[in-house]
């Protein structure tokens, strides 16, 4: 696992309707989003283990672009993100989280797509702990993975978050799909 040093390293609190969640973001782009309704601890340790030496500093103003494309998101307005994101992991993660980005917006996809889409079919073990370190939850959306025979697996955030998000998406096309054009 790679880890960084001396990284100035932003961070706000999400908070919209039910939803509350850490983000930290580098002077480079997102980073870390947090899982609902967890304890900043989740942000410092995870900060603690992957950017040694760092300084977290709260910072709610630079985090504002990324707090708009999340809170747009769980409005039903926003279905991809154009923010920056800063996030490192080895080649295969690298390869698995821009797998998930691939997932459209409202769709589900299992651990073995993911494998045969990045080309390593026998990998899928890998691709399921791959998917477990991803840094950016929601915005990388690890969420839409779930197992071959279609039941909810394992998430950061809990199954709970990860339920809610699935419904979330699936209530905004269905709305997006009953709005009559003339």
């Amino acid at each position: 696992m790679e880890t960084r040093t001396n990284q100035k390293m932003y961070w706000t609190l999400l908070v919209h309707e039910k939803w509350s969640l850490y983000m930290a973001a580098t002077s480079k782009g997102l980073c870390y989003v947090g899982s609902h309704n967890k304890p900043f601890e989740e942000l410092s340790d995870w900060a603690k283990n992957r950017f040694s030496d760092s300084v977290l500093i709260q910072d709610d103003e630079k985090l504002q672009p990324y707090v708009t494309e999340l809170t747009e998101y769980f409005r039903g307005e926003r279905k991809s993100f154009t923010i920056p994101f800063d996030f490192y992991g080895t080649p295969f993660q690298l390869a698995v989280w821009n797998a998930l980005c691939e997932i459209p917006y409202g769709q589900t996809q299992s651990y073995s797509d993911i494998a045969n889409y990045i080309q390593k079919p026998a990998a899928v073990r890998a691709v399921g702990t791959a998917i477990g370190a991803n840094p950016v939850l929601i915005t990388v959306p690890c969420h839409r993975v779930i197992g071959k025979n279609g039941s909810l697996t394992g998430y950061r955030g809990g199954l709970n978050m990860k339920t809610q998000l699935l419904q979330l998406e699936q209530e905004s096309l269905l709305t997006e799909g009953s709005v009559l054009h003339v």
